[in-house]
């Protein structure tokens, strides 16, 4: 995955004035655009789209500070229609629109070309299996929330908080496929994996694929296929989203799997009676390379 990110990096350095299809790249690179542009975003710590915007006005920093060619012309250049698009571009990333930099000379942001390597430390434990399920069913209660990166989701809490204790028991005691138990499954996360944007949080179970949803309950349905199960112990939810994180860093890049269109799925094994530790399972939706 490693060298594939790499190759990515620089198609899409020779294509900086240019339309840049992700998918098509994806394609030729052998891979999926939903599995690149999560990795990209895992490892880079940015979206894919934000790289190449930055990327894009760092090279017309230089266009603009280097002459007197009409802004119209280097806006075009790059992609945008108008003026008034291109300084709002160019403002997001520098900070100061293109008038004051050609008049100043600066400030400037740049954001140099990306480099990924991979370093193996020998640190990080992976405790996980590979399980090839057949479709499921997920059902309980379904909210659109914010995606955050670290620490606990006051959104995701706030919205199990207010769910009545017997609605808990009742929710666990429909369950009837595996993953077993209560569940914390997200669905719909944007491809980039931007923090701050929506995604599909479920508060349910796993039931099989032609189990009926009892009333009052959304429902997800889950396509047959392989899942990578991560098993995680420790201060929660800390140690669960740097497992998390080192699927990106360490897994999948030493693994040939890639991760598939899927919900992702939390089930909690045992926890603490304040929930600061637990042991937890995380299941992602993966296919062979």
């Amino acid at each position: 995955m490693i060298a594939e990110l790499n190759r990515l990096v620089e198609s899409v350095e020779e294509r900086l004035a240019d339309e840049i299809d992700v998918g098509e790249l994806a394609l030729g690179l052998g891979t999926t655009e939903y599995h690149l542009r999560r990795m990209f975003s895992s490892l880079a710590g940015m979206p894919l789209s934000e790289y190449i915007r930055r990327r894009r006005m760092t090279l017309a920093a230089a266009d603009v500070v280097g002459g007197g060619e009409p802004l119209i012309d280097i806006a075009v250049r790059y992609g945008y229609g108008s003026t008034e698009a291109f300084t709002r571009a160019f403002r997001a990333v520098h900070g100061v629109g293109p008038g004051d930099v050609r008049r100043d000379g600066g400030p400037l942001r740049t954001q140099p070309q990306l480099r990924f390597r991979l370093t193996v430390e020998g640190n990080t434990v992976m405790h996980t299996r590979l399980v090839e399920r057949p479709a499921f069913r997920l059902v309980g209660h379904a909210a659109r929330v914010p995606l955050i990166h670290q620490g606990a989701n006051p959104h995701i809490l706030s919205f199990i908080g207010a769910l009545p204790a017997e609605e808990h028991a009742r929710l666990k005691a429909l369950s009837a496929a595996e993953p077993a138990g209560l569940l914390q499954v997200s669905a719909d996360v944007d491809a980039d994996y931007r923090e701050g944007t929506e995604l599909t949080y479920l508060h349910g179970v796993a039931v099989g694929a032609d189990s009926e949803v009892p009333e009052g309950l959304d429902a997800f349905e889950v396509a047959s296929g392989m899942w990578a199960v991560f098993t995680v112990s420790g201060e929660y939810p800390t140690a669960l989203q740097s497992t998390w994180a080192a699927t990106a860093s360490e897994w999948f890049p030493s693994n040939p799997w890639r991760l598939r269109e899927g919900p992702s799925i939390v089930a909690v094994l045992e926890r603490a009676d304040d929930f600061s530790t637990a042991t937890c399972e995380l299941w992602l939706p993966v296919e062979r390379a």
